[in-house]
């Protein structure tokens, strides 16, 4: 009885546990209509035209029997024109067919007066472009600018009193919040998906075609063509991004969508304004990311940051100070994840502009201000292989080296290190290859054979060892174990 009473006691405990549980208000799941009916006249469907181009067969003359042929089996607008009798335009090119829709996408209105954000591949080589609100009005615009590098376009309707949207702060939104799209998925206007926000920073394959200067936005939001140029919302009604690429194999929808941060597109769309055209930092340098290995061999407790490799000539890097084998840990007080984290934020510093790096070299951390250069891209040449000349056994790192000889230090634009002859074992694995040269072994410079053999024979089997390593195509840090 005792045990039953137990039982029941227990039980009743239980249940009195989960009616209070069941008593207890659940989270209600959000409610989008008021968000939808609020904001979504701001967004538009945007229709693109382009002229056909006219078939042109080379060589065929009115008298040739296929000209007949052709002239009365093909569509009007690809029928070939006879030698020298096409129109043409007033640079003497021939002619397009007429105008054929082009594309389909969306886009939304960021002031009242008509300036509408979308894609830059929405109305990318469109001729014409229609916008279309939902009260059924359509109008015309043109292009005030577009940058293929972010996506981003800007256009403008001639309009007055326009419901137009709030830009937000794609910073603040945490993963995990419920976020939603509106947009012209394969033309139907105005559809509303929603989602939550999956990851932040996202960098795209490369065979994605989507730039690496993006620092993507990832949600499980439907998206699918035509909803390009939309934009993505928080649940306050405030655009914190512009829906542009999904990843899939069919391409349509496969549960993950991408949308450009509204705090990277904003200084783009400023720029656009103000002069139809993006301007981007650049200080001159090659980077890479910081490994465990490297971040271990160099004392840094973290793998923050970015590693230089290379530091151009005359470059604002190289008139600041900045020299091959810094780490970078911060720019103007925030940290820098990664390289691409570095390249981006760099990027969206206008030219002429100051900041601060925050710099780890040899053990220590220092500051350094560099005044930033506008960005170009990297040109890189190819040098000959130096000659032997006191070559070293193979030894703890799997490498035999030699002094590097004057031709290799010319091509190679060096004055110390040493050569490498020989590859063997973690090395090789590690794509160190004959030709390259070794700058530096951890935190040493390495000027000679002699001051390169003096640091391996320092080394701590049990922790990784950085070398600088210089190649044709710059300088990077490899990381490897030192045998017993």
């Amino acid at each position: 009885m005792q045990t039953a009473r137990a039982f029941l006691l227990g039980a009743a405990l239980a249940l009195g546990v989960a009616t209070q549980a069941a008593a207890q208000p659940q989270p209600a799941l959000p409610n989008f209509a008021d968000l939808v009916e609020k904001h979504g006249p701001a967004v538009v469907n945007i229709r693109t035209e382009a002229r056909a181009q006219r078939t042109q067969v080379p060589g065929l003359s009115e008298d040739d029997p296929m000209f007949e042929f052709f002239r009365r089996f093909m569509p009007p607008d690809q029928r070939p024109q006879p030698r020298g009798r096409g129109e043409r335009n007033e640079k003497g090119e021939p002619r397009g067919g007429p105008l054929r829709p082009f594309g389909l996408g969306s886009g939304f209105v960021i002031s009242a007066d008509g300036y509408i954000v979308t894609n830059a591949h929405v109305i990318e080589n469109a001729e014409v472009i229609h916008v279309r609100f939902t009260d059924k009005r359509e109008m015309k615009a043109k292009v005030i600018g577009a940058d293929k590098r972010s996506d981003v376009a800007l256009v403008k309707v001639e309009a007055a009193n326009l419901p137009f949207l709030k830009l937000g702060d794609s910073n603040a939104v945490r993963v995990g919040e419920w976020v939603l799209a509106i947009g012209s998925p394969f033309g139907f206007a105005n559809s509303v998906t929603a989602g939550i926000l999956s990851a932040k920073s996202r960098d795209l394959p490369a065979d994605s075609g989507a730039s690496d200067a993006v620092p993507f936005l990832q949600t499980d939001v439907a998206v699918n063509p035509g909803n390009s140029g939309g934009p993505l919302f928080n649940l306050k009604g405030e655009v914190i991004g512009i829906n542009s690429q999904i990843f899939s194999r069919t391409g349509s929808y496969a549960g993950i969508s991408f949308a450009i941060p509204i705090d990277y597109a904003a200084n783009v769309i400023e720029q656009l304004k103000k002069s139809g055209k993006v301007t981007r930092g650049r200080i001159g340098v090659a980077i890479a990311n910081v490994t465990r290995d490297l971040a271990d061999s160099l004392g840094l407790p973290k793998t923050d940051g970015a590693a230089v490799g290379t530091v151009e000539e005359d470059s604002p890097a190289a008139k600041a100070g900045v020299e091959v084998g810094d780490v970078i840990l911060k720019i103007d007080g925030r940290t820098v994840e990664s390289s691409a984290d570095l390249s981006r934020t760099i990027r969206a510093v206008r030219p002429g502009q100051k900041v601060v790096l925050s710099v780890w070299r040899a053990g220590k951390l220092r500051d350094i201000t560099i005044t930033v250069g506008e960005f170009k891209e990297d040109e890189s040449g190819r040098a000959s292989t130096g000659g032997k000349k006191e070559a070293a056994k193979p030894g703890r790192l799997g490498l035999a080296v030699a002094e590097v000889s004057a031709e290799r230090r010319k091509a190679l634009k060096v004055t110390g290190g040493v050569a490498v002859e020989a590859v063997d074992g973690a090395a090789l694995a590690a794509g160190i290859q004959p030709g390259d040269v070794i700058l530096r072994v951890n935190n040493t410079d390495i000027r000679d054979l002699k001051g390169y053999n003096e640091a391996v024979a320092k080394l701590d089997a049990k922790k990784p060892v950085a070398l600088l390593v210089r190649d044709e195509d710059g300088t990077r840090f490899v990381t490897l174990r030192a045998e017993e």
